[in-house]
Parts: C-alpha cells; structure tokens; sequence
C-alpha cells in the first residue's frame, strides 16, 4: 500500500470517528458560518450538515446569545487558548432535547462546551471549534442530590407532628437573635405559650385527638405569624414564637389575637368536637437579661403566672400584668 493511500485511508478513519464519536463538533468561520456539523449535532438538531453548512450560527439557534458568545469567541480568537462554559453558568448552549431514559425527568440536554481555537499554517486563528459534551446525567444526580440535601436539612430542623421549626433549630434562631440585640438594640420579643389542660384532653379523647389539637394550634400559629417570625415547639404542648423587631406593647396585640381565635375555635376528629384554651407569656429582651436562656426563662416565668392566675390569658414581664382577666 502506498504512503498516499495510507495517508487517504488515515484521513477517511479520522474523519469517520469525528462523525460518530459521542460529542457534538462544530466549526464555525471567523464569521460564524457553520463549516462542520458532526452527527452527534446532527442527531440531536435534526439538521443535515448540508443544511447548515455556510449558514450563520445565530439564524439558526437563537436560544444562543449572540452578545454572549461573540464576547466568548472573540477572547479565543484574539488570545489563541481554549475557553469553557459549564453547566452550572450556562445549562446549555444548544438547547436540545433529553432523550436519556435514565434522566428522563430533565427536559433538554445539560452541556458542557469546550471553544477551542484553530490556527492556519501562518499561526492566525481562523476558525473556532466547538465540542459540545452532554452531561445531563451528572446534572440530574447532582440537582436530586441537592434537593435531597436541602430536604434533609429542612427535616433535621422541623417538628414531625407540627412541621414548626424543632427545639433544636430554633434554639439556635432565639440566640443568633439575642446576639443581633446585642449589637443593634432593637425590640424583640419572646411568647411562650401552652395548651390548658392538655393532659386531659388525653386522658378523655385518646392520643390521636391530642394530636390533632397540637396540629390545630401549630396551623393557627403559621396562619397568624409573619414571615419574619420564628415559631417553634418547645415540647410536649408548649409552643415558643420569636417576634423579632417587635415591642412589648405589638407583642401583646399579636399574642391577643392568637389567644382569640384559638378560643374561637373548634378541632374536629371523626364525630369529637373540641374546644381548647391556651396561656401566654411574653417577654421583651432588656439589658438585664444575659444570654438567650435567660430570656427563655422570663417569658416561661409570664406564662406560669398565666396559668396561676386561672389560664386562658396572657402575662407580661417582668411586672406580671396580665392583659385579660378572663377565668
């Protein structure tokens, strides 16, 4: 075999497996004329490369930014090294369709792009070449592992039963906010409150209707606090919500208002219908409190006097001044 039908026969192999290789190749012009167009391009466009071949790059694919990739390609041209786009910057650049099985849930093709400049026997870059990678598996795993982290995190900080943020969690949130106090003095105050006589809601009803009450009492929580609002329970039924940038004074509107509507309302389970009362106790933070435990401590105090003084009420601290005087 001769040198000359080696080297046709080499040429034929390598432009046959830059045909059928699994990554997409495009060469465009210094003008953005599409001059190859590989099959792993044309599989996934539906175009032929006769039907590219010549055309401008942006007529064709206007979910690419021109702006954008001028800007990208012209850093290639001029500096003559390789430059890349990710999928986390940029989810693709041809927007393709998903045909994965395994990744079916992704509605297109996550892409990583290599731009690599092609030089003439001169040295000039004249072209620019494109291998377009489809990555959607990685992705996809790496999307779900996220939510699922994000999920497990939302979990180690939620009650079960309540789905109010858990001791633990919101724990942490009263001593960050102690410490926001601490530097920028302004009013925050603290309601503990607790279900009256709970135990015998129990011991008459069952287990499953004291369940219910703690869910009742945790959506009415959710329905009246603001977004800026941190609830949470405590334990057993003693519920704690943050009322962060609020007054003594708003504190009480806000703890009125959910002592009233809870007093208004009736929990339902199969043919048991239960009315409940609750007991409050606020306290706003001041310089004669220490730390965060102390905190919890004064309002837990507010709400002892609450149900000393006949239950269905709300206490201040410290001057144990309660706001109704309902038996």
């Amino acid at each position: 075999m001769s040198l000359e039908t080696e080297q046709i026969n080499e040429l034929h192999w390598l432009m046959e497996m830059l045909h059928t290789i699994d990554v997409g190749l495009v060469v465009l012009d210094r003008d953005y004329h599409i001059q190859i167009w590989n099959g792993f391009m044309e599989n996934h466009s539906g175009l032929l490369p006769r039907e590219v071949k010549g055309k401008f790059l942006f007529d064709l694919f206007d979910e690419i930014s021109q702006e954008w990739f001028v800007r990208k390609a012209e850093s290639v041209f001029l500096l003559k090294n390789k430059a890349f786009t990710i999928w986390e910057q940029r989810s693709y650049l041809f927007r393709f369709q998903n045909y994965r099985p395994i990744t079916g849930t992704a509605d297109f093709m996550y892409q990583n792009t290599t731009f690599i400049p092609l030089m003439s026997a001169t040295g000039e870059v004249t072209h620019l070449c494109l291998i377009v990678y489809d990555v959607t598996d990685m992705a996809v795993h790496k999307k779900e592992l996220e939510k699922a982290n994000k999920e497990l995190a939302i979990l180690s900080q939620t009650d079960g039963l309540t789905k109010l943020f858990n001791r633990t969690h919101w724990e942490t949130c009263l001593q960050a906010e102690y410490k926001r106090w601490l530097r920028s003095q302004h009013a925050s105050c603290l309601v503990m409150l607790d279900i009256d006589h709970f135990k015998s809601v129990n011991d008459t009803y069952g287990h499953m209707v004291g369940d219910e009450v703690i869910r009742h009492i945790s959506g009415l929580i959710r329905k009246h606090v603001r977004e800026t609002d941190i609830s949470g329970r405590y334990g057993g039924e003693e519920f704690a919500i943050l009322l962060a940038d609020t007054t003594l004074e708003n504190g009480k509107v806000f703890a009125e208002r959910l002592r009233s509507a809870i007093e208004k309302s009736v929990v339902k389970y199969n043919d048991i219908d239960l009315k409940y009362t609750i007991s409050l106790g606020i306290a706003e933070v001041n310089p004669s409190i220490s730390n965060y435990e102390t905190w919890i401590e004064c309002a837990d105090a507010a709400l002892y006097m609450s149900k000393e003084a006949g239950r269905n009420r709300t206490t201040l601290y410290p001057n144990g001044a309660r706001i109704n005087d309902q038996p």
